[in-house]
């Protein structure tokens, strides 16, 4: 997952390219099985289950610092071939929008046969 403050705007055309061409490598190689970037949180609902009770509320979150602003889903053997593309996509983000700051977060998505998550 790609966080990052959501005030700043749209990626710049370059970083956009750079993507792609990325992706589009990832997906041929079968390396990535999907990816994309997520709409604003304006665009948003949220359901939240507290205290007993469900509630709906449609964005943007005022509370919010850093949101998800995209992800990708690899099928990789490894949890360090994760973080190389992961750290990748980091190094495209600070050479095409310097002014970017954020953070891209890798984590293992569990299968059925993997257990509860939570007994990792």
């Amino acid at each position: 997952m790609v966080k990052m403050r959501e005030d700043i705007g749209p990626p710049p055309p370059a970083l956009a390219a750079a993507m792609g061409r990325g992706i589009g490598e990832m997906l041929a190689s079968r390396a990535m099985v999907d990816a994309g970037g997520l709409f604003p949180t304006a665009l948003s609902t949220e359901i939240r289950v507290a205290g007993g009770h469900v509630t709906v509320t449609d964005g943007p979150y005022a509370e919010a610092k850093e949101v998800a602003g995209g992800f990708s889903i690899l099928d990789v053997p490894s949890q360090e071939e994760a973080v190389r593309h992961a750290r990748r996509v980091a190094e495209l983000h600070r050479e095409f929008w310097p002014e970017w700051e954020g953070s891209v977060e890798v984590r293992r998505i569990a299968g059925p046969t993997d257990g509860s998550p939570g007994d990792a």
